[in-house]
């Protein structure tokens, strides 16, 4: 069956996508940036941080989780816009406990990158300050629940598909826990504890910011040779599956 082709326009560019195909591909397909921090490309989008919030016939929608459509009138770099995505990278920071400088993943942290790409030197709302603990009893990893922003990127992409018939999907190793304002993420305890190497260098890979680390590993590339010491958080230097599966095959 052949793919229809959808017209749209993305701030009065005209553009061209699969229709079908969600906002934020059919935007890079375009050679259009929508900066987002929980999508993954190849994943099932969650639409869970908001940051790629954009205007399609004047209503706000997620440009992860909504597909192209002939017709559409999308807005992405707007003042209103631009000023809703640093409003919530400023609520994670004074959410969350980040201190950059004492972070293994500064230089290559999306939250970090998009920070700078939106000039937030300082929130403007309070800290909170909670209390959260890090989790160092795993064998391969610590996770800190300080730098966690609730993505779900490590319950949707790691899975432990050891013994299971092709073609499934695994179960998640990562799933939340309590409910509300106490929700946090954390491992299964029976699967966690046959988390791979591989796996656990995956989960630090993808995770957006520095709570998911990999024990006794460390400044392989120096602060300051790093992914966005070099250059600003882009199209071209988004984290896509299909550039990490390659870099691990060589």
């Amino acid at each position: 069956m052949e793919k229809k082709i959808a017209h749209f326009t993305i701030d009065n560019k005209e553009c061209t996508a699969t229709t079908g195909v969600s906002i934020i591909n059919a935007a890079r397909e375009n050679g259009i940036f929508i900066p987002t921090l929980c999508h993954y490309e190849g994943v099932k989008p969650a639409g869970s941080c908001r940051v790629c919030t954009v205007k399609v016939n004047k209503r706000h929608l997620t440009a992860c989780t909504t597909p192209v459509a002939e017709g559409m009138e999308i807005e992405v770099d707007t003042a209103e816009l631009n000023d809703l995505r640093s409003s919530v990278i400023e609520l994670l920071f004074t959410e969350g406990n980040h201190y950059c400088p004492a972070c293994e993943k500064s230089g290559n942290c999306e939250l970090q990158a998009l920070a700078y790409r939106f000039g937030i030197m300082a929130p403007r709302f309070p800290y909170q300050f909670n209390e959260r603990d890090v989790d160092a009893s795993h064998p391969k990893i610590y996770h800190d629940h300080n730098r966690c922003i609730l993505c779900k990127r490590c319950i949707r992409i790691i899975k432990d598909e050891k013994d299971l018939p092709a073609g499934s999907q695994g179960r998640s190793i990562f799933a939340f826990n309590q409910r509300a304002k106490k929700v946090k993420i954390k491992l299964d305890d029976r699967l966690g504890k046959e988390l791979s190497d591989e796996l656990a260098q995956k989960a630090m890979d993808i995770c957006p910011v520095g709570s998911i680390l990999v024990k006794e590993t460390g400044f392989k590339t120096p602060i300051g040779q790093r992914k966005f010491d070099k250059e600003a958080i882009s199209l071209d230097n988004s984290i896509n599956l299909k550039a990490m599966k390659e870099a691990h095959h060589e």
